[in-house]
């Protein structure tokens, strides 16, 4: 009876008050791989290790995205997707945890990489800006508006006189390629214009850009960028209404002052000048919202005006990042 009851107390001294043996020993996972599943899109995927012992605990991931910078994931499942310009490459790295523990052990890192695509530098598209514009007159089964998107971009110092650049763009799962082309004195596309879209401009997924390019004299290297819809103009961009309720405040303010006396109507007048009513169509505003964001050594500025427009369709805001 000694004996037994001994056994049971050095199990015991072994289990960890929650559960989780203190002698696990944790395997990298295999099979790690980064597919390219859309415009600036992967899926990182991996299998537990088939000689891990489960000893009765539930294991866990911890994803590791090096590009373009560190972004730390822990995960239950074997795969997850991820959005990232691409044109430079990228790569990430996993390893095995204990899901109850924190902090977990961890097994020895496994890393996965892609390859910055081909091209000669200097060939692919510079200085990409796109802007988009909220109107009037979509879906109404779906969203009363609809959202048009331009692109712009330059042509890359290195790339020959015959290139011609082709551009596309992802939002959500749907992907489409340009048919309206500006060109430069060298008739390359340098510009896109996409009168209707699939965008949502109130939502919250990134707007995914690709330049890619063609020429008989040089591989060129495509060039691709995410855009964060729902972080540009939200600081200074007012509500219409808070905009029309200005003059509406100052027109019964007015008429308040000059009813408290009669003898006073005349230089009520002249102080307050009648406030023509808002029109009819709050569309009758646009919003216009300069939006440029670049690289490393680059600035941000952020400008925003409000302009009225006479019987044109209703536009509801222009962004342009």
């Amino acid at each position: 009876m000694a004996p037994a009851l001994l056994i049971l107390l050095g199990a015991a001294a072994i289990l960890r008050a929650d559960g989780t043996p203190d002698d696990v020993s944790l395997l990298p996972p295999v099979n790690f791989t980064i597919k390219v599943t859309g415009l600036a899109q992967v899926l990182l995927s991996w299998k537990p290790n088939p000689e891990q012992e489960r000893k009765g605990v539930q294991l866990g991931y911890h994803l590791r995205v090096h590009t373009p910078q560190d972004d730390d994931f822990e995960l239950k499942h074997t795969g997850r997707r991820y959005e990232a310009a691409l044109h430079r490459g990228f790569s990430a790295s996993v390893r095995t945890i204990l899901w109850e523990r924190r902090p977990s052990p961890a097994s020895r890192w496994v890393s996965a990489e892609l390859r910055a695509p081909p091209g000669s530098p200097g060939t692919s598209a510079v200085n990409l800006t796109c802007v988009t514009n909220t109107a009037a007159g979509g879906h109404p089964e779906s969203r009363p508006y609809r959202v048009s998107l331009r692109c712009a971009w330059r042509a890359g110092e290195e790339a020959p006189s015959d290139t011609q650049y082709f551009l596309y763009y992802r939002y959500g799962s749907r992907t489409e390629a340009c048919r309206e082309y500006g060109q430069d004195a060298l008739r390359r596309n340098v510009a896109c214009w996409f009168p209707a879209t699939s965008i949502d401009g109130k939502g919250q997924d990134a707007l995914a850009v690709g330049v890619s390019g063609s020429s008989l004299r040089a591989a060129i290297r495509p060039y691709d960028r995410l855009f964060a819809l729902h972080e540009i103009g939200q600081d200074e961009q007012k509500p219409w209404t808070e905009w029309l309720l200005i003059p509406l405040t100052a027109s019964l303010c007015a008429a308040f002052v000059c009813s408290l006396s009669r003898r006073t109507g005349h230089v009520c007048t002249k102080l307050f000048p009648p406030v023509p009513g808002p029109k009819s169509d709050i569309g009758d505003l646009v919003a216009t919202v300069n939006y440029e964001k670049g690289g490393s050594g680059e600035t941000e500025s952020d400008v925003l005006s409000y302009v009225a427009v006479d019987e044109e369709p209703e536009v509801l805001e222009d962004l342009v990042f």
